[in-house]
Parts: structure tokens; C-alpha cells; sequence
């Protein structure tokens, strides 16, 4: 597998945002929901309609089990993932048990192919340089959580990565770069 990177740019993901819109509300969706939950790519492809739709509104957290270790874990949907959810949702006819993101060729969800094709396409439209693919969503959200200030230790877990190095490699933060954490408590 080829090393991919996160999009450090707020720019770069609203170009991203906006290319995948006028293409199509189900891969806006899709990279929506990956750059804020950082969600793996085979739970994010086998999600279904029911698992974040609760038959009148978007459910506030998604729950799913971790398929090596069978724990169970919760993943907020934020304000963006639910507008993008909502538009989509409201676009299409579907059935609670149905894809999220249904191949318009079949019943299935798309291919992890098919996928990495949306994303990088998308990157290349939106002159994003270096290695994009599906990967790039999850890094992605570790990037920007890390940089809002969050702590090291959570994004690891989410990870499940054995040391804060292996984290902030592979979310692409240089360990000796100035990190500043904006403290706002704001009570």
C-alpha cells in the first residue's frame, strides 16, 4: 500500500468539499463523514442507512464494533456530517437497511476501488499535490483534531496505535515542529 497524506488545508478540504458536491451528494458524504469521524474505510463502506439515521433524524453518535478487539465504540456526527447527511438523505429513495454508499450499479456498497478513485479524483480536480487516497480521510481528521487540541493520547486510541510517535507520524505532524494549543474556555 502506497503511504498517503492527511489535507493539512482547511482551503484544500472546502475545494475538496465542493468539487465532490458537484459531482455527486453520496461522495461529499462519504468524504465528510471520513475527515470527521476517522472512521476506517471497510466500516465507513459498510455503514447502512439505519446505522446513522434514527427514522426521523440523524442519531447523534454511530456505534461500531471494533472488529479485532469486539469493543464497541462511539463516534459523534457533528454539525457538518449531519447537514451533508440530511441533504443527501433527502435527495434519494432508500430503505433503512440500505448502503450508505450504494453503487448505483447494484445493491452493494461501492468498491474500496471505487472509493480511492472519488477521493483522488477529486484531489487531482482540486490541485492537491502529493499521494491522496481513501486512507487520506482518516489522517485527515487525526490531523485537525490534533491541531484544534486534542489530546495525543485519545487520537492514538482511536488509532489504536501503541505510541504517541507512530500517531503523529502518521497523521503527518512533525514531532520538532511549534505546536500552539489555543486554550479557550470561554465560560
Amino acid at each position: 500500500m502506497e503511504y498517503v497524506e492527511p489535507i493539512k488545508e482547511i482551503e484544500q478540504i472546502n475545494t475538496m468539499k465542493d468539487i465532490l458536491s458537484s459531482h455527486s451528494k453520496r461522495d461529499l458524504l462519504f468524504f465528510v463523514l471520513g475527515i470527521n469521524t476517522g472512521i476506517k474505510i471497510s466500516d465507513l463502506l459498510s455503514l447502512k442507512v439505519e446505522d446513522v439515521w434514527d427514522k426521523e433524524e440523524m442519531k447523534e453518535f454511530l456505534y461500531l464494533t471494533d472488529k479485532k478487539t469486539g469493543e464497541k465504540k462511539a463516534y459523534y456526527l457533528n454539525s457538518s456530517v449531519n447537514t451533508t447527511l440530511e441533504s443527501y438523505l433527502s435527495s434519494i429513495t432508500f430503505q433503512k437497511n440500505d448502503y450508505l454508499f450504494k453503487s448505483q450499479k447494484n445493491n452493494m456498497p461501492i468498491t474500496r476501488q471505487q472509493a480511492y478513485r472519488i477521493i483522488n479524483h477529486a484531489a487531482q480536480e482540486a490541485g492537491i499535490e502529493g499521494n491522496i487516497g481513501t486512507h487520506t480521510l482518516r489522517k485527515t481528521f487525526g490531523y485537525h483534531a490534533y491541531r484544534k487540541g486534542i489530546s495525543i493520547s485519545i487520537i492514538m486510541g482511536i488509532y489504536q496505535h501503541h505510541s504517541p510517535a507512530e500517531t503523529l507520524h502518521y497523521i503527518g505532524i512533525d514531532r520538532h515542529e511549534e505546536h500552539i494549543v489555543k486554550i479557550d474556555v470561554n465560560l
